[in-house]
């Protein structure tokens, strides 16, 4: 007998993934989580029925969020990870020797250790001297912090349910204050393809665009994402990401990577036009 995992993505449309037996299923506080191997994707991680991130594609999602904000920062030494509780954006983070400290802070405490127990790759990023974990609520987290950032990552991937405070006006106020002067925040977009998700996408542009003096999106393709095209944001106090993209500098590090050049850094600001058509739409709105 067959077994296929199936995301609704709409009405109309779901990606279905061959499965070959589940590896784990459980409920924490605050989702369902599940783990499954997979013939297509390797291991694959689902909250709430969605895919969170596979063995195959996650490595996409991981370096698109750590080496654009890392490739322009010109001193970055204290990062904060809001969710992140896999580890596989710590990670990344630890390849670089100048960051001092890394803070994620992920409510969900059976989430780590179910990835640290399926997913032990990424298990250095969350072992590493410099993290230290909190076990507590983003934005709640967030409210006390000021100037004390130089990079921020919200790593939370659904404007809902116990994520949903990390995608709201307050939310980019918070992230805003809690950066130093030249701070940079990177977060998960979205995307724009489907009609059902448009909606989130063009609010979490407009509260970020209000928010910051700089705010562009850039975009990758991750085939386990709905519709395979996802969307992020890079908002900053003071560095224009290709202004100020140190091109020569990253690629003097010899990091090895499997998605993530100089080049691509540039050509992912360069964005569809019914992209940008919603993005200027969203940024004349008062």
């Amino acid at each position: 007998m067959e077994m296929w995992f199936s995301e609704v993505h709409t009405p109309d449309v779901k990606l279905s993934i061959r499965t070959n037996r589940q590896l784990y299923f459980g409920k924490s506080d605050f989702q369902d989580i599940a783990v499954l191997e997979t013939q297509g994707f390797g291991k694959v991680l689902t909250l709430n029925g969605k895919i969170l991130f596979s063995d195959a594609d996650d490595f996409v999602y991981n370096e698109m969020v750590v080496h654009v904000p890392m490739a322009v920062h010109p001193n970055p030494k204290k990062v904060l990870i809001l969710g992140g509780g896999d580890g596989g954006v710590a990670h990344i983070l630890v390849q670089y020797p100048e960051i001092e400290q890394i803070d994620i802070v992920e409510p969900d405490e059976v989430l780590v250790e179910v990835c640290r127990t399926y997913f032990p790759e990424y298990s250095p990023g969350l072992d590493d001297e410099r993290v230290t974990i909190y076990n507590q609520d983003g934005l709640r987290f967030l409210r006390s912090i000021e100037a004390d950032y130089d990079l921020i990552i919200n790593d939370a991937t659904d404007p809902f349910g116990h994520t949903e405070g990390l995608f709201t006006k307050e939310f980019y106020g918070n992230a805003y204050r809690a950066l130093k002067e030249d701070g940079i925040m990177v977060y998960q977009h979205g995307s724009t393809f489907f009609d059902e998700d448009e909606s989130a996408c063009r609010s979490m542009h407009r509260k970020a665009f209000q928010s910051f003096p700089i705010s562009r999106v850039y975009q990758a393709h991750i085939p386990t994402g709905a519709s395979g095209y996802r969307l992020f944001g890079f908002a900053s106090k003071t560095y224009h990401p290709i202004g100020d993209f140190k091109a020569d500098q990253w690629k003097a590090r010899q990091l090895k990577t499997e998605y993530y050049t100089a080049n691509l850094h540039v050509g992912a600001f360069m964005l569809p036009k019914y992209v940008e058509d919603i993005l200027e739409e969203e940024e004349k709105k008062k």
